[in-house]
Formats: C-alpha cells, structure tokens, sequence
C-alpha cells in the first residue's frame, strides 16, 4: 500500500469521526449516469425515480366503491385513494400526490387548512356539491377545477343523492422534502359561509377576497368555459406537441394555476400523434373523454375516459389520440411553477420525430 493510500485512508477515518464526507467519496462528478462522449468529455442527465404509470378507472370505480361500503363515515382521514407510483415509497411523481376523493351523499369532509397547495378536477358533482374555501361556496359541477390554495380553510360538501367523486392534485411531496408540512384543523366541521351555493349561477371563474389581502384566490375555473376556449383554439393548427392547449391562470398573479402547480387542458384532435419531447418537469393527465396513448421509450401506456397518467421529469414521451374520428380531452398538472422559480426549467424535442 502506498503512503498516498495510507494517508487517505486515515484522512477518510478522521472525516468519518467528524461527519464530514468528500467530494470524491459519493461519486459527484462520476456518477452512474454519467455519460461520455467520444472526446471523453463526461455529461449527466436526471434520472427519475418515478416510474411512467398509468391508473385505468375500472380498476379505480370499484375500489371507491368498496371505500365507501368500508369506511361508512370518513371520520379522522379523507377517504381519498392515492396514485402510488411504483417507484417511489410515496407520491404519484417526485413532487405531486395525486388521487381520488370520494365523499358520501350527506356527508361533510370538515374543515381545516395546510400549507400543502391543493386543487380538485371533479368528476362526479352537480350544483349541490361544493367546496367552501375561506367562506366561499364554490360548486362542483362535472370538470371544474376548484383551488384550494395553501393555507385556506376548506370544507367540502355533498348535498346529493349520490357519491361526489373529484381528482385530488397536492404537492404534498415537495412542500414535505422542505419540512414544511403545517397542518390545522378549524374545530367546527364547517366554516362559515359569504355565499350560498345556488347563488352561484356564472361558470366564469372567480376571485374572491378582499381589497389588499394577501393573493390567495378560492376561484372556480367552469368546465363548460374551458371547453368554449378549446372550441375557438381549435380553429388554429395544434402545437405540435400538446394538440390544442388551454393554461389555467391564476385570477390574481395573471401566472400559474398555483405557486408550485400549473394546470392544462388539452384537446387532441383526431388521429393526433405528438412530437416527442422531454422536460424537467413531471406531469399527471387526467383523461377527461377519449382515448389515445403515451408514447414512450421502448413501451407505451393506453388511456381512456378517466384514466390517471404519471409522466416524470425527463422523460421521452409523446401523446397520441388513436381514434380517427373523435378528440381526446385531458386535464393535465405539472410542477412546472417550481423549476421555474429556481430557473431550472429545461426541455428537448426529439427533431428526429418532428
């Protein structure tokens, strides 16, 4: 053994004592994703440890069936059935838990707030199925995405004869990977309301909140709307790789849906087959009507009416709509927002796909 290796045996000995760690000993430069080019110049990629996944609804409609007949009452959790991605111990992708809710006919979900920032796509509702965010009464009609920005009281409701069934998005992963996870509950089961659901009769989002209160809308986007945007959009040609795309904007900031998420419709018109592209953000679709795939490497994921899709950062991939006749509509939640902020954002488009 050399006195060189002697030497940095017992150095690594002294740090190990110290809990400290060189560069050299977790492999920062030289990683196993390294890759080497010809003129032996070395790059490194993000790997995911999410996996691209797909969630078919008639696999979901009977498990939230079950939920309900096992879990009569949702007493001391949301009866709220996750997309477990199978690579990672939590999470639908690295920084977004996504997943079904279902509340019962007569039933409250109680009140309370987080610093989490959540939103609902509903899927199952009606006029008599609303949220109330900071007092407003919002209702939940098929489709409408409904905020529930961090830190507001909400409470939802189900004044019908039937389940209410929504899609829940939360960057519950990022905002826990920060310890940042503030959690209360208001003590009553219901907040107090400035509204009545009936009352409500616009599908046009809606700020709400007093003059010179801090930014954190409780809006309602109507689906009803949304699908009259895509309708004029569509007279142009589609983005070559979203198809026809709409962004949810925040009411207040003009920018993304919310600080850490930005939503998206898309119509794929029919036979639609998107260029490929890769990005540094995640992405969760939610099929809203039609069918298609997700392209992706050396396999692909078959998508229909309510489907849930998880696409990790950096991944290749591409949306294709397989009917020749019918669009495919998908609401889809990025994290996007938070690359943005830290100016990380990147993407590539295959040109080879163009």
């Amino acid at each position: 053994m050399s006195a060189e290796t002697d030497a940095l045996t017992a150095l690594e000995s002294q740090m190990d004592k110290a809990h400290i760690r060189g560069q050299w000993q977790v492999g920062v430069n030289r990683p196993e994703n390294a890759q080497h080019g010809p003129d032996g110049k070395v790059w490194i990629d993000p790997v995911a440890k999410a996996k691209p996944f797909g969630w078919r609804w008639r696999d979901m409609e009977p498990i939230l069936e079950g939920a309900c007949t096992a879990l009569p009452e949702s007493a001391t959790a949301r009866r709220s059935l996750i997309y477990m991605n199978p690579g990672l111990q939590m999470g639908t992708t690295q920084t977004i838990t996504a997943g079904i809710q279902v509340i019962q006919p007569g039933e409250v979900a109680w009140a309370h707030r987080h610093s989490v920032s959540a939103l609902r796509f509903t899927i199952q509702g009606g006029n008599d199925v609303f949220t109330v965010v900071d007092g407003d009464v919002l209702p939940m009609q098929q489709y409408d995405l409904i905020l529930t920005p961090g830190w507001c009281w909400h409470d939802h409701h189900n004044q019908t004869s039937r389940p209410a069934i929504w899609l829940d998005v939360l960057d519950v992963p990022f905002i826990a990977g920060l310890n940042q996870n503030y959690y209360e509950e208001l003590g009553e089961r219901m907040q107090d309301r400035r509204n009545d659901a009936a009352a409500l009769t616009s599908p046009l989002l809606r700020p709400t909140g007093e003059a010179g209160a801090r930014a954190r809308p409780s809006c309602r986007y109507a689906w009803a709307d949304v699908l009259r945007r895509l309708d004029v959009l569509a007279a142009d040609a589609p983005h070559p790789v979203d198809g026809i795309a709409l962004a949810y904007t925040n009411p207040v900031t003009g920018g993304s849906t919310l600080p850490t998420l930005t939503c998206t419709a898309r119509m794929l018109p029919p036979g639609f087959s998107g260029q490929r592209l890769r990005c540094g953000a995640s992405t969760v679709h939610f099929v809203v009507g039609g069918e298609g795939r997700l392209d992706l490497d050396d396999s692909s994921i078959a998508f229909g009416r309510h489907d849930g899709i998880a696409v990790p950062n950096w991944t290749w991939h591409r949306l294709v709509n397989t009917s020749a006749s019918e669009p495919a509509y998908l609401f889809s939640v990025s994290d996007r927002p938070i690359l943005d902020a830290f100016g990380l954002y990147r993407e590539q488009l295959d040109e080879t796909n163009a």
